[in-house]
């Protein structure tokens, strides 16, 4: 099950992050979805999704970070 677009991701996934770490959270799951069909691949004994999703919020959180104070997700200062 891999995403189309981002309007196909799950509505918590669409209601917080901006549209670009959308982006980026479908790119991520789809590839994981791919890379981890076979369980031997996966920790313990993580579904292929959960691994998927766990995949996709790590790299949301790579380039973006959650406002603790707002609980908004926003892009990552670049130095």
């Amino acid at each position: 099950m891999t995403y189309r677009s981002d309007e196909d991701l799950p509505e918590s996934v669409r209601d917080a992050l901006p549209r670009h770490a959308q982006d980026i959270y479908r790119a991520a799951f789809n590839h994981a979805w791919d890379e981890y069909a076979n369980p031997d691949q996966r920790r313990g004994h993580e579904s292929r999704e959960e691994a998927a999703h766990k995949v996709a919020w790590a790299a949301v959180k790579h380039e973006y970070d959650k406002d603790d104070k707002t609980g908004k997700w926003k892009a990552k200062q670049t130095t």
